[in-house]
């Protein structure tokens, strides 16, 4: 087919999408690419070539005129990468598609996404190529999208070639999602991962590896979080179990920022194709809540493109402070959350609790590190939320790492995430204890104030502290456990960090 250039640009709520003259096909295709073959057998295959400058549109809309009789429908594409000057961002482009329901946000359409992690996929009612929903090939117009993430100054030159098998179509399979519960402990401290990527999207493991991994970490509970699709929610059957509850999630992956669905309704899909600017981000934070969900920006200082975190945490429910091996970025991240807590304490809206997770995709990464540990009543999905949304949780590089913290006047007791009410001038008792950490480690009281108190653990790596306070004095009061500070004399990474401890006046 003729080389195509841009036809027409349209804006869909806020974001540049340009929409390609569509790929025709017809039944006299099929018989013909099958000699000899019954009526409606056979293939056929149509590719489209093209070029995209630099600051081309978010996405790029391949229409697919889809005709019945189809049995699966198969997409490959290429582009070009050449080379580019020192600090210039070269060719990026992801793929997915939509069906004959339409590309409308939010909208019903969505069959599949792959980011920039495959070069090819097939649906068919029977089988999906992960990352893609199974599903009847019903005539109508579907559209193939084209994500140029980056684009090299010499522009993209991109090759698709989108490939209809007839046939009769299978039965699509009714999908198995995950239960609700696990048998758990009661009203019990369970220790979880809610960031983690498989094959159903740019991760290495399969649902069975990261389960098997997630065991090996000690974890209670988990959440698949694959970039912009939910493909994963119905891949976990017979990997769950009294030991393990798995929560349906996404990581949704926009151009200024991506952040955690965790724990919705299964095959609750969220979109992404929309920017900051485009006003969009609140009805689908509200679309994550509607579902049963929780709203957590993910990695919100991190320096890849497109991952810092752009649209404010008004909508959000929590706050990913660690992401992966602890790192400058995660420092970022802390320090960030903490000066929002003092916004809280000057009662300038609500505090966020803070997260940890893993974001493994592929070894050595490694599932747990970090884990975020919730005080739940039972091991569920709505309890799990509870506990996360209320902050009633603290971080911890470990399994092997425990900590009690708690704040005392008198016989009244307030544990992480609570309020302990006194006096302005009551003396206030913080203690911590800490199990589990490597040598060198040492603990830290923070306040609004900053850090107001400093020890350091014994080489065992278990210990007992002990300090005072007012609520006059300090607004909340949280706890570090650091590894040993660098040669320059910077904190050293976190080994754990709790959620506040909030002292109110009487």
């Amino acid at each position: 087919m003729r080389r195509r250039d841009v036809l027409r640009l349209s804006v869909i709520a806020g974001a540049g999408v340009l929409t390609l003259d569509p790929v025709t096909f017809t039944r006299a295709d099929a018989r013909g690419a099958a000699p000899g073959g019954a009526p409606g057998s056979g293939e056929v295959a149509r590719t489209v070539t093209g070029h995209l400058p630099t600051g081309a549109a978010d996405y790029v809309y391949l229409p697919v005129e889809v005709p019945h009789g189809v049995r699966e429908i198969a997409v490959s594409y290429s582009y070009d990468r050449p080379s580019v000057p020192a600090g210039t961002q070269g060719n990026a482009c992801d793929i997915g598609i939509f069906d004959e329901r339409g590309t409308e946000l939010g909208g019903l359409g969505f069959r599949g996404w792959s980011g920039g992690a495959r070069t090819e996929f097939a649906i068919s009612a029977e089988q999906a190529t992960p990352g893609y929903l199974a599903g009847p090939v019903n005539a109508g117009t579907w559209h193939v999208v084209l994500g140029p993430y980056t684009v090299a100054p010499q522009g993209v030159n991109y090759s698709v070639t989108v490939t209809l098998r007839y046939g009769t179509p299978g039965t699509a399979p009714r999908p198995v999602y995950p239960p609700a519960r696990a048998k758990g402990r009661g009203r019990a401290w369970y220790r979880g991962d809610c960031h983690l990527h498989t094959v159903h999207s740019d991760g290495k493991r399969t649902p069975a590896e990261v389960a098997a991994a997630a065991r090996a970490a000690g974890l209670d509970f988990i959440t698949t979080t694959d970039h912009n699709t939910t493909s994963a929610h119905g891949a976990w059957g017979g990997l769950w179990g009294d030991d393990l509850l798995i929560l349906p999630g996404e990581e949704v992956t926009t151009r200024n920022g991506h952040v955690l669905a965790i724990g919705v309704d299964p095959g609750t899909f969220v979109d992404w194709r929309y920017r900051a600017r485009d006003g969009e981000w609140e009805k689908y934070a509200r679309r994550i809540r509607q579902a049963g969900g929780i709203v957590v920006p993910a990695h919100p200082h991190g320096t890849s493109i497109g991952s810092f975190w752009k649209y404010g945490y008004e909508q959000a429910d929590a706050m990913e402070v660690w992401n992966s091996t602890y790192s400058p970025d995660d420092e970022m991240s802390v320090g960030d959350w903490d000066n929002r807590l003092v916004a809280a304490a000057r009662g300038h809206g609500r505090w966020l609790p803070a997260m940890g997770n893993s974001d493994a995709h592929r070894e050595p990464q490694v599932v747990g590190l970090p884990q975020t540990v919730v005080l739940a009543d039972e091991l569920s999905r709505p309890a799990i939320l509870a506990g996360l949304r209320a902050g009633r949780s603290w971080i911890a590089e470990s399994s092997q790492v425990e900590l009690d913290f708690a704040v005392s006047a008198g016989s009244r007791r307030a544990g992480i995430g609570e309020r302990l009410t006194a006096r302005a001038d009551r003396p206030v008792t913080v203690r911590l204890e800490v199990s589990g950490v490597g040598k060198g480690c040492a603990v830290r009281f923070v306040t609004d104030q900053g850090p107001l108190f400093w020890a350091a653990v014994p080489d065992s790596g278990t210990g007992a502290f002990e300090w005072q306070t007012t609520p006059s004095y300090a607004a909340y009061v949280r706890a570090e456990v650091r590894h040993a500070a660098g040669a320059d004399g910077a904190p050293g990474p976190m080994a754990a960090l709790t959620n506040p401890i909030w002292l109110d006046v009487r």
